[in-house]
């Protein structure tokens, strides 16, 4: 799996736990579901960057 993939995966997985984390009541899952949701957005705009930075080298 690439990279891009893999940041949306966690970000997804970050949403799943929040939200049983929500259901059931347990603030640690809701507290890492959060984390891994912005660990997986941060990520994910590392790779805009990233592509950002890839496209603007190759238009030379």
């Amino acid at each position: 799996m690439n990279d891009k993939m893999e940041n949306k995966a966690e970000e997804l997985k970050g949403r799943a736990k929040e939200a049983l984390g929500n259901a059931t009541g347990n603030e640690q899952w809701q507290g890492e579901g959060k984390a891994d949701q912005a660990k997986g957005a941060l990520k994910q705009a590392g790779d805009k960057v990233k592509d950002a930075v890839d496209g603007m080298r190759n238009k030379d």
